[in-house]
């Protein structure tokens, strides 16, 4: 058999059907997509405040779409992803100061990272609820 067949008979690495993701990569993928997703939500900020500032009827039709059972949803990830990525920013700030880097602290502070995201996307929607009246 020459040297270039058994190379290519090899698994590419990391081999899919045998990789368990890590905490620490899941948080790097979702930090990722949590930028994406509020570059999107600030468009839509935009477009409400656009409507707000067009007129009644325009207001009323984005108001509208908000209010409903997707927008909600809608509001609620983005809340959560508002959060999850402010708190993995400031992880990553404490990180800049070459501190927590032992693999104890990686897992402590990504879980506390998650934790904290859910406590405050439940804060803020309790909040919103005491405001709204």
């Amino acid at each position: 058999m020459s040297n270039f067949a058994a190379k290519r008979n090899r698994p590419l690495s990391p081999n899919i059907q045998i990789y368990r993701p890590q905490l620490t990569s899941v948080l790097s993928i979702v930090n990722r997509i949590t930028g994406v997703a509020l570059s999107i939500y600030a468009v839509a900020l935009v477009v409400w405040l656009v409507a707000a500032a067009t007129g009644p009827w325009a207001y009323a039709t984005v108001q509208g779409a908000i209010e409903s059972r997707i927008g909600q949803i809608a509001l609620l990830g983005c809340t959560f992803a508002f959060f999850l990525h402010l708190c993995g920013g400031i992880r990553h700030l404490v990180w800049d100061t070459v501190h927590g880097f032992e693999l104890r602290s990686i897992y402590i502070s990504g879980w506390a990272v998650v934790a904290a995201s859910v406590a405050l996307s439940a804060l803020a929607w309790i909040a919103s609820l005491f405001v709204a009246g």
